[in-house]
């Protein structure tokens, strides 16, 4: 049977590892070499391999240790923020959500995914903006509630990880005032002389975008690549071009940005997805949320 891991050996290992050696560890912890050398031995001992190699009159990390000391500062970060959140949880009344927001989901339509949760009378909601791979570790690692993408989790069964459709919505064209008439004559060919906004390939449904011009025999007059929809939104209505976007987001495009809608982009679906850690979900703004 494999021993447990003894937290206060990581705990001598990590310092040792982050001040670059067995001296600097000690004095930092305010205890004699010999000491944190036994500790450390003691944790290679229980994991069955070297931690640290010789590397001229001092220490290094052998690939191991490079292992051990990455998982470890995962484990001492949340180790660091345990007594706030416990203190929030105590003293406060609301209820948190925290959201990933993938950097390929249009952000226009964040708020209307999260309109089931809005109305929540002591919501607090955090959202943290990232890329879709490093949002599904910091979920992995229990750091988010849950994911919000235009894309499923891939499968890895070491994450362990249930993606929730929440539905989808038809893409259409739109256009500031200046381009509305030459965008719509002759559509779609038109889109070889305008000049035309796209999302980046960050977003899966570039992808499909690039297959329906092929489908259209259009080659785009792209004149620029956003990874935020509502940075490329905000270019659009400024003049800069035409671009596709959610119908599902119509109204506050032609209300908000001074948009027209002008053409459906037909067959082209954008997705929607939430991402979380279990298959039976437990947190009750996830459940309104699903």
């Amino acid at each position: 049977m494999q021993a447990e891991l003894n937290y206060k050996h990581l705990y001598y290992f990590w310092v040792a590892a982050k001040e670059g050696g067995m001296s600097h560890a000690a004095a930092r912890l305010g205890m004699a070499v010999q000491t944190v050398s036994a500790q450390v031995r003691l944790l290679e001992q229980s994991l069955g391999h070297a931690l640290f190699k010789p590397a001229g009159r001092g220490l290094a990390l052998t690939d191991a240790g490079q292992t051990a000391l990455q998982l470890a500062e995962q484990i001492f970060l949340l180790g660091e923020q345990l007594p706030a959140a416990v203190r929030n949880t105590a003293t406060q009344a609301s209820v948190r959500l925290v959201v990933g927001i993938s950097d390929g989901l249009p952000k226009l339509a964040v708020r209307e995914l999260l309109n089931p949760v809005m109305d929540e009378p002591h919501l607090r909601l955090m959202c943290h903006e990232a890329d879709f791979d490093d949002l599904l570790a910091d979920l992995a690692l229990h750091r988010l509630d849950v994911v919000l993408s235009d894309r499923p989790a891939p499968a890895n069964p070491n994450l362990r990880l249930y993606s929730h459709a929440l539905g989808h919505s038809p893409l259409g064209w739109y256009a500031p005032p200046a381009w509305l008439a030459p965008a719509r004559q002759n559509f779609p060919h038109s889109l070889a002389q305008v000049p035309v906004l796209l999302p980046t390939a960050h977003a899966s449904v570039r992808l499909r975008l690039d297959q329906w011009f092929e489908q259209q025999g259009v080659v785009p007059r792209i004149v620029g690549e956003f990874e935020d929809s509502a940075l490329l939104a905000t270019f659009g209505s400024s003049g800069m071009g035409v671009f596709p976007a959610p119908e599902r987001m119509r109204e506050r495009l032609e209300s908000g940005y001074g948009l027209q809608w002008f053409a459906p982009c037909e067959g082209v679906l954008e997705h929607f997805y939430a991402i979380g850690t279990a298959r039976k979900v437990q947190h009750p703004l996830v459940k309104k949320l699903l």
